[in-house]
């Protein structure tokens, strides 16, 4: 077995990479790879929070921009992230993952409040922990949670699983010359306005030097490459 590089992870990923080639709901085969690449990264002792976006069922600002009040369609982008994380955290006990969903905004029914207390301690204990909701507050993308919970849980890479195999100098759907990038620094992400999160999130892995890998999750096992230092994707750092 491959032995990673990386103790503790926060692996974040997008809605729409759970919808697969559906591009909205949910793909339950692609949620069963992701699963089955979780249960291994535990088996090799490498402790596993994860962010779920939402964009597979709604966008807060895309889908509510101009037709609702920006808090009120937020809140709902946070539930919707909420119904992904219950959907991955159920595929997770079918395949005998320990898992805890934790959110943001208490729904004490369904999901523990986020403590970070108790959620480090759930992966001490080789729990996956998937932190729902964002960051609880509107204006902030699951990518800024992702963050964010980083940061507070002392992750030491966040590895955000997109549609996009990596950082590119342009849209590479738009733009053929677009050039793929194996490493970048905070500050050209941002003075470059690469899209890989929003510069909120970008600043606040800057701020708390954190790296951030970026890869596609059309192959689940990129997550284990990136975890034992091959080179996927994209790495963004100081």
């Amino acid at each position: 077995m491959e032995k990673p590089v990386y103790r503790r992870v926060l692996l974040k990923i997008s809605g729409e990479a759970l919808a697969g080639e559906n591009r909205s709901g949910l793909d339950f085969g692609v949620i069963g790879q992701v699963c089955d690449v979780v249960k291994e990264c535990l088996e090799m002792g490498v402790q596993m929070g994860l962010v779920v976006g939402g964009g597979n069922f709604w966008r807060g600002v895309k889908d509510g921009g101009g037709r609702m009040e920006r808090t009120r369609a937020d809140h709902m982008g946070m539930l919707a992230t909420v119904m992904n994380c219950l959907a991955v955290a159920d595929v997770c006990e079918q395949k005998g993952i320990p898992v805890r969903v934790q959110t943001a905004i208490e729904m004490r029914a369904m999901a523990e409040p986020y403590i970070r207390s108790r959620a480090i301690r759930h992966l001490e204990k080789g729990r996956a922990v998937i932190f729902g909701c964002g960051t609880g507050n509107p204006y902030f993308s699951t990518d800024t949670a992702a963050v964010l919970r980083a940061a507070e849980i002392g992750a030491d890479v966040i590895l955000l699983a997109k549609n996009v195999d990596g950082v590119y100098s342009a849209d590479p759907v738009k733009d053929p010359t677009a050039v793929k990038y194996d490493t970048i620094s905070y500050n050209d992400v941002l003075a470059q306005r690469l899209m890989v999160m929003d510069s909120t999130a970008t600043s606040l892995s800057m701020d708390n030097h954190i790296p951030v890998l970026l890869f596609a999750l059309k192959d689940p096992r990129n997550i284990i490459r990136a975890l034992c230092g091959e080179k996927v994707g994209t790495i963004v750092k100081e």
